[in-house]
């Protein structure tokens, strides 16, 4: 929580800091669950921009990861020999290969999903209806925040 102010006179700048903060601290205590996949954060990551942006090519997996293109190609590869995902040639260009999950690699993800969903829906049953509902408006709020550009 903001440290300058109360609740009812936070600055823009307060409300973003606790906003941030909340939201790191709750996908921590979610990503607790993440273990049971047996994945590394940087290869469950990957998987996940695969499985939910995907199909893409490595260069554009890299960019979602922010790193450059050498540094995803291992990890792709790890995916590779576990069966998550598959390598398919770029009809368009044929220096290129592109990313898909397979069904093993997508049941993973979706395992993964409801645990952490499982874990958030429990804590969310001891709150007041009127807590809920604002968490409710919150949500929405917040994923119109995350398609805006900076």
């Amino acid at each position: 929580m903001p440290r300058r102010a109360t609740a009812s006179r936070w600055s823009l700048e307060d409300l973003a800091d606790a906003l941030h903060s909340a939201s790191i601290h709750l996908l921590r205590r979610l990503r607790r669950e993440d273990v049971e996949t047996g994945l590394s954060p940087a290869r469950l990551s990957a998987l996940s921009v695969v499985v939910f942006g995907g199909p893409l090519r490595i260069s554009a997996l890299a960019r979602a990861e922010q790193v450059k293109t050498p540094t995803i190609t291992p990890i792709v590869a790890a995916l590779e020999r576990e069966g998550l995902i598959a390598r398919n040639p770029d009809a368009r260009d044929a220096r290129a290969q592109i990313l898909r999950a397979t069904p093993r690699g997508r049941k993973l993800m979706a395992e993964g999903r409801a645990r952490r969903v499982a874990l958030l829906a429990g804590a969310l049953r001891d709150l007041p209806a009127e807590d809920r509902a604002a968490l409710r408006r919150a949500a929405a709020l917040m994923h119109q925040l995350s398609r805006r550009e900076p």
